[in-house]
């Protein structure tokens, strides 16, 4: 199925927009950080949740939604991700979204997964800051795609737009990426591992005063 420009700007997937952080940066504040872990033989860094607040915990919520029991939705505003489950539930996730300018709307699904993914900067963004490398492998300490990359294709075509890890925790709550979403690492982990290959994806500007009331939020459950 062709691309018309109508689609790009309507569905904010445009081309010029791969890239999953606006520039990496390699040296995170420490504090964020408390200890190690190892998974499938890479040793990183584990996130210290005592300086998360709360509300950007990994908890299941009470969740309405027309949505079919496994979509992924994206509510970009107030910077939540929702994995929808049975029982009017969903595990919701705090995310880093894009900032102004790199926003995007729409819906895709989870067409290729990706285990300490390669980072490769685009053109575009090598022209914006020519220090880059020409890419990062995966399992680097300086990976700005973390230890999973979940990749968002529409109708067969790459909309240049990931679910990844980060190298800067403090970005979850923000408008801090180019447009992919961004998680803690130990959640981009959890979330690989309960999203098949075709799981959908809905990416809107806000949904959660919809989706759940104040009350249901301030009683949600965390999830190990």
């Amino acid at each position: 199925m062709g691309w018309t420009r109508r689609d790009i700007v309507l569905g904010g997937l445009s081309a010029f927009a791969t890239v999953a952080v606006q520039k990496p940066t390699f040296a995170a504040t420490s504090s964020y950080f408390s200890g190690t872990a190892v998974d499938n033989g890479v040793t990183y860094r584990s996130t210290n949740f005592a300086k998360i607040d709360k509300k950007w915990r990994r908890q299941v919520v009470k969740y309405f939604s027309s949505e079919p029991i496994g979509t992924v939705v994206v509510d970009t505003r107030h910077h939540f991700l929702y994995l929808i489950m049975e029982n009017k539930t969903a595990i919701r996730y705090g995310v880093g979204v894009g900032r102004e300018g790199f926003k995007w709307y729409g819906r895709a699904t989870i067409d290729r997964k990706s285990l300490w993914p390669r980072w490769t900067p685009p053109p575009e963004m090598r022209e914006r800051h020519p220090e880059l490398p020409e890419y990062v492998e995966g399992g680097s300490p300086k990976n700005p795609l973390g230890p999973r990359a979940m990749y968002l294709l529409r109708d067969g075509v790459d909309t240049g737009y990931r679910l990844h890890g980060t190298l800067e925790p403090g970005s979850i709550g923000k408008d801090a990426s180019s447009g992919c979403i961004r998680m803690f690492n130990e959640d981009a982990i959890d979330l690989y591992q309960r999203c098949p290959i075709g799981t959908a994806v809905q990416v809107l500007p806000h949904i959660a005063d919809q989706a759940e009331s104040a009350a249901e939020v301030s009683q949600a459950t965390p999830v190990e």
